[in-house]
């Protein structure tokens, strides 16, 4: 940035810190007074500086702790605008808290750029309050215009079904307009993935009324009741009409041999599937093609059918579902998580240039209990370096007697060690399964065995011993850093 470009900023930032603002409440002007000060003058000016200098952390923890003593959430404000510049959405998230927090109730743009950066940052969980409450103070014009917004970010999401139930609650504190037959659409889907299936039913009519050659509700309405196998003639009747409106539509066909299965028609029911699934391979596709092959007595054809949809999405409820209800041999069995594995490691980053590249190697110990996960890292002559424990929605990593925590351990890891070990979702992959919650590819060999895994962005390749034991993991990606091989040896696979 030139100085000519610097120097307004700098200017507009001291006028900031001189103004007291219009926002503020009387309990707070005391604090806000404090601004006027030399000495916050001064923390204001530093902090511009440091970020032009490159020191963009320390200009983010000046913010920030300037903003919780005086109780300005226009410095929150900034503190997030550096995050986001930076790169950090974790700490973008901590400071749009803050902001949110210190801001009047009456003032909407805080909550609005919490929700986006909650969900943005895949917790849908964590933006339901926020959003309820941005919601009562709206108008319906605004609050159609925020679930729209929301609508939009659904197809960013992660775990589409977190999401999704997310979505519901949220929704669910107004009125949807229905003169928006796709947010009704977004909204009766919601509704089915709480178990709510009254309403998601009531909805689709009611879109259907107003709407009667929607295919997409028409589709909807009939699958779940094919699905729940009640009002097949309905069901069929519903599907037809969508299948008429929308031929090459591969989701309609698969709803159509689905029913037809329901009422009997196997061999119909087959042709329509595998056209589907022909058209556009997916895994509920798959999942219903296996069913109707296995209770047609074609159990290799089906087993080959759902292996090729655990290589386009292992995590799809309804395949998951359907292995679950059918257990071939490969599949991985109902039980109680736990165990421990033992081994050693070696990193290996080869950077964007030469003087990226890094590495290490150590030994590691993870143990499983249940929802928990501990990871001890140790250095390569047996020496302690960390310990990583993992629950659901939290990491800590205990260091040299200093604890840290985080929402995901990848990260924690990362930032603590230097190093890109993955930690989250480990287990589940030592176990040869993929991590619940994300998009994962498995490929498996004739005898059903895991072979590869691709999910967050790792491909990992299995090296199975004697007794089905894992002897080798080779976990590689590609990331900003560059290139990333990681290595596992294991001493005491876990039986």
């Amino acid at each position: 940035m030139s100085q000519f470009t610097r120097k307004p900023l700098l200017q507009g930032l001291f006028l900031l810190a001189l103004s007291s603002g219009a926002v503020f409440s009387s309990q707070a002007s005391a604090q806000t007074d404090g601004l006027k000060t030399g000495e916050a003058v001064f923390e204001v000016l530093a902090s511009e500086i440091a970020l032009q200098r490159g020191e963009a952390g320390l200009a983010y923890n000046t913010y920030l702790e300037m903003a919780r003593q005086y109780k300005d959430p226009r410095l929150a404000q900034r503190a997030m605008e550096i995050a986001i510049g930076g790169g950090s959405p974790d700490l973008a998230l901590q400071a749009a808290k803050t902001w949110d927090e210190l801001s009047p109730a009456s003032e909407t743009k805080p909550k609005e750029v919490l929700i986006t950066l909650l969900v943005l940052n895949n917790r849908w969980s964590d933006a339901i309050k926020p959003a309820i409450a941005l919601l009562k103070q709206q108008n319906p014009a605004q609050q159609e215009n925020t679930l729209l917004q929301l609508q939009a970010l659904l197809a960013k999401a992660k775990d589409e079904n977190e999401a999704l139930r997310a979505f519901y609650e949220i929704a669910s504190t107004v009125k949807v307009p229905p003169k928006a037959p796709g947010l009704l659409y977004t909204y009766a889907m919601s509704a089915e993935k709480v178990g709510r299936m009254d309403i998601m039913e009531q909805t689709l009519r009611e879109i259907l009324r107003k709407y009667p050659n929607d295919a997409n509700s028409l589709n909807a309405l009939g699958y779940s009741l094919a699905d729940r196998n009640v009002k097949l003639p309905e069901a069929f009747a519903l599907i037809s009409k969508a299948h008429q409106i929308s031929p090459k539509d591969s989701f309609i066909l698969d709803s159509l041999g689905w029913v037809n299965f329901r009422l009997g028609k196997n061999a119909l029911a087959l042709e329509q599937l595998q056209q589907a699934f022909t058209m556009k391979p997916e895994a509920d596709i798959a999942a219903h093609t296996g069913e109707v092959l296995w209770v047609m007595g074609r159990r290799p054809e089906a087993e080959e059918i759902w292996r090729q949809g655990q290589k386009l999405d292992a995590n799809n409820a309804t395949l998951k579902e359907t292995l679950k209800r059918f257990k071939p041999e490969w599949s991985t069995p109902d039980q109680a998580p736990q165990g421990t594995w033992d081994g050693r490691f070696a990193v290996k980053v080869i950077g964007l240039t030469e003087s990226q590249n890094q590495g290490g190697s150590g030994g590691f110990t993870l143990t499983q209990d249940a929802l928990k996960d501990t990871l001890e890292i140790r250095n390569p002559v047996g020496g302690s370096i960390a310990k990583i424990t993992i629950n659901p929605g939290e990491a800590t990593l205990e260091r040299d007697g200093q604890v840290v925590t985080a929402i995901d351990a990848d990260t924690l890891i990362q930032n603590t060690l230097g190093l890109p070990l993955p930690a989250r979702g480990l287990s589940n992959w030592l176990r040869g399964e993929v991590r619940p919650g994300s998009e994962a590819s498995v490929d498996r060999n004739a005898q059903g065995q895991v072979n590869k895994i691709s999910q967050d962005g790792w491909d990992l390749v299995y090296t199975w011993g004697n007794k089905k034991r894992l002897d080798k993991l080779t976990m590689t990606r590609s990331s900003n850093i560059g290139s990333i091989d990681i290595r596992l040896v294991f001493d005491h696979p876990n039986e």
